[in-house]
């Protein structure tokens, strides 16, 4: 996905305190939508047994066996267990402010990838509530590890919310996963833009981790994670149409506004100026003595020459007439000529 992380068309620098509220808006809006969009349960079971006869058609159950490795082996499911509850919290926020600090060039597009990718996961959650294999029936052969372990952790039999706050998190919305698709946009960003060979080992790793991790803990279809990769494909192909009507609208609110608002539509530049201070044209200071010459002869009052000036040149632009030879000759017979003009 070349273009998704390609350097942005203007050259504004983006600044933090317009790009925290934003994102903080964002992922509210996120957050209160998952939870509002919650589906009848019902329909929601439905959804989860035909992912799961789809892939047993197509030959794919490897959440079976994980979930088995990771219910039996507690060395491996604790640390799942953890890594499904926190990872996300912690790694994509941190990807996001590493390409803020270190990637600026990119960071806009990088961060309208992730925006546009999460919104149209909200769209998949509302169209298609999914019961994840946690929650199916125990005769599907899945146990939820979350439950299994929660002594361990923060989080209640419920979900990976809090314990006594898995009411307030939607626990059906299981397709897409975007716990997949957020890794992706890590690991992709981190092997694009990281220079250091770990770094870009990292970007290889945690996506895979990650798809592992939600199988095991049987909190995703195989399928899901694979919707969530496409949803960060779509998201990646929408990026430069949406910085397009983006810069639109505020070239259109610059016009319409004036001094701070039209800074706040159009930004700054990296030299720290608006756009309103570059377009201030220079005024260039009026020439006085256009249209005005001195007769043969005629010198301007307190005029003097300097021997560094070529002969027949004086203070204020060429000689005219022969005027200046003879300002010369006064210069050197007055007495407050320098010497070397005596």
């Amino acid at each position: 996905m070349p273009h998704a992380t390609a350097p942005p068309a203007t050259g504004h620098r983006p600044r933090w305190w317009t790009e925290l509220p934003l994102i903080a808006v964002v992922y509210a809006l996120y957050s209160l939508g998952r939870l509002l969009v919650r589906g009848d349960v019902s329909t929601a079971v439905d959804h989860g047994l035909a992912i799961l006869r789809l892939e047993q058609a197509l030959y794919l159950n490897a959440e079976h066996p994980l979930n088995r490795l990771f219910t039996s082996t507690p060395s491996l499911g604790i640390p799942a267990d953890f890594a499904y509850a926190s990872l996300h919290y912690l790694v994509t926020p941190a990807v996001l402010i590493w390409m803020f600090r270190r990637r600026s060039a990119a960071y806009r597009a990088a961060r309208v990838w992730l925006m546009n990718s999460t919104l149209l996961g909200l769209v998949g959650f509302t169209l298609m509530p999914t019961c994840p294999p946690r929650l199916l029936d125990a005769s599907h052969g899945f146990v939820d590890t979350m439950a299994q372990y929660s002594s361990y952790g923060w989080w209640g039999e419920g979900a990976s919310a809090p314990r006594g706050l898995s009411g307030m998190t939607n626990q059906y919305a299981a397709m897409p996963s975007l716990h997949v698709g957020w890794s992706l946009w890590c690991g992709i960003l981190l092997w694009r833009h990281g220079r250091h060979p770990l770094v870009r080992a990292a970007g290889i790793a945690y996506p895979l981790i990650t798809t592992i991790v939600v199988m095991g803990t049987a909190n995703h279809y195989f399928l899901d994670a694979v919707a969530g990769a496409a949803v960060m494909g779509v998201g990646a192909l929408l990026v430069r149409p949406v910085m397009r009507t983006s810069d639109r609208f505020k070239a259109w609110g610059a016009t319409r506004f004036t001094g701070r608002a039209a800074v706040l539509f159009a930004g700054r530049s990296e030299g720290g100026r608006g756009p309103a201070a570059e377009s201030v044209p220079v005024t260039v200071p009026p020439n006085v003595s256009t249209g005005c010459k001195t007769s043969p002869g005629e010198r301007i009052p307190g005029q003097r020459t300097t021997s560094a000036d070529p002969p027949g040149t004086a203070v204020g632009g060429p000689a005219v007439g022969g005027a200046a030879v003879g300002d010369d000759a006064d210069a050197a017979a007055s007495d407050d000529a320098p010497a070397a003009a005596r």
